[in-house]
Parts: C-alpha cells; structure tokens; sequence
C-alpha cells in the first residue's frame, strides 16, 4: 500500500519536465557546446551522422530521461528544492559520474570524451532535482 501512495504523491508535470530539461540541455551539450570535440572523440564524421534513425534516437532518449526523473523523483519525495537539487548532483556525481569513469577506464576512452559525457549527466540531474523538488 505504500508504494502506491507513493506513485499518487508524485508531480507528473514535475517529471515531464524534468524530462524535457534534460532533453533540452543534451541538444545543447552536444550540439553548441561540445559537437565537434564529442564527434572526434566518438570518431564520428557529418556523414556517419546521416546514417542514424533520428526518430529512433530521440524518443529512446527522451523515455530514458522520463526513467531517470521518476526514478529521482522517487528519491526526492517532497524534500524540497535544495534537498531536491542535492540529491540530482549526487545521483549525477556520486553514481553516474563515478561508474562511467570506470567505464571508460576498462574501455581506455580518452578523458575529453568522459568529462563530455559525464559532466553532462551531473548538470542534467542536478536541474532535474532542483525542477522535481521545487514542484513537489
């Protein structure tokens, strides 16, 4: 009984949007920001790019983003905006930040490539903390 009491206590908009903010700062990370370094350290040309099913991509994305600010709005509960907002940078630091550093150590990736990708999840879950704490 308690877990569906706290699926009705949850914001919905809060995790939409969550959602949609994370959605949001990866098109800027890895379009304004970081394109063309992210592309060298991938390998990746303008005409390998082509190749992939956009569609695809984007709406995996966005429901792994949906997943991942459930899942932190689980954590959060009604903590409020800083509780929230600390428990997105440690979620994004604590654990997706230092699993993906040995990650890409085992898979000897360059560290441009990890501070890249890394650094995004931190910045992503911590806005994502601080919308779904506000909201709550």
């Amino acid at each position: 009984m308690e877990m569906q009491n706290a699926f009705q206590n949850l914001n919905w908009l809060a995790i939409v949007l969550a959602s949609v903010s994370a959605f949001l700062l990866g098109f800027l990370w890895y379009s304004v920001l970081f394109q063309k370094r992210w592309m060298k350290e991938n390998g990746f040309t303008e005409e390998s790019m082509k190749d992939a099913s956009m569609l695809k991509i984007f709406g995996t994305s966005f429901l792994l983003m949906f997943f991942a600010a459930f899942n932190l709005a689980m954590f959060i509960g009604d903590g409020g905006a800083s509780f929230g907002t600390m428990a997105g940078f440690l979620a994004g630091f604590g654990w997706v930040f230092t699993f993906m550093g040995v990650v890409y150590l085992f898979e000897r990736k360059s560290l441009a490539l990890f501070l890249i990708n890394g650094c995004y999840s931190v910045v992503s879950l911590t806005l994502m903390g601080l919308i779904i704490g506000v909201m709550q």
